[in-house]
């Protein structure tokens, strides 16, 4: 069916999807959502994102790997999960996406800009690890890189 033959709330649907993800990625979820109030029915809705996804103008996937990225300058894996999942991601893609693969180095990475000199008290290494944690990083993490000798 060519554009010309849709509903004209069709064609308006598809434009405004279209304008959403040219911004950024989203989620089925955030996609259906942001468009449902605008859909004639949840058919036509269905029908779009079906067409979307077939056409690879949107894919979990994408939305996945690009936020995964962003946050693990920041976040450990934990926290990385969490937001994922918040965002309705499949679960297979989850545990492909916030994997602590590199964790060890990152936390390391961190820990550097964040703080210039090495803990001297241990007020000063408790502090770090709160904070390591805050980031969603794990306890084997954080122990292996302040347990070793000149820990940040």
């Amino acid at each position: 069916m060519a554009e010309k033959d849709l509903p004209d709330n069709v064609v308006e649907l598809r434009a405004r999807a279209l304008r959403l993800l040219t911004r950024r990625e989203h989620t089925r979820q955030e996609l259906e959502r942001k468009l449902s109030p605008h859909a004639g029915s949840a058919g036509d809705l269905q029908e779009l994102m079906s067409g979307l996804e077939q056409k690879n103008q949107f894919s979990e996937e994408r939305y996945a790997e690009a936020r995964a990225r962003q946050l693990s300058r920041k976040y450990g894996a934990a926290r990385i999960r969490q937001e994922l999942q918040a965002k309705g991601v499949p679960e297979e893609l989850v545990a492909r996406y916030a994997s602590p693969v590199d964790e060890l180095q990152r936390a390391r990475a961190i820990l550097e800009r964040k703080y210039r000199a090495p803990a001297a008290t241990r007020e000063e290494k408790a502090k770090r690890m709160r904070f390591l944690q805050s980031r969603g990083f794990s306890s084997a993490v954080i122990f292996t890189l302040l347990s070793a000798r000149g820990a940040r």
